[in-house]
């Protein structure tokens, strides 16, 4: 299921635990855990993708940004 998020198109899917998500060829999301309010996600991409939370890639860009 799709639902609009941000003006863009946000792909909406179900997983279970242990259940992966393919991101082309070379980027695997795997449910690690389930909890009450927490969803760990383990990430398996390559060396050269670079891979943050949101909170720190905004960070990263606003530092970017002050700089330029």
């Amino acid at each position: 299921m799709d639902a609009v998020h941000g003006g863009t198109f946000m792909l909406i899917l179900n997983r279970h635990k242990n259940e992966s998500i393919m991101i082309g060829d070379d980027i695997k999301l795997t449910i690690i855990r389930l909890g009450e309010s927490q969803v760990k996600i383990g990430i398996d991409a390559p060396p050269d993708v670079p891979v943050h939370r949101q909170e720190i890639y905004d960070a990263i860009k606003a530092a970017e940004n002050a700089t330029s």
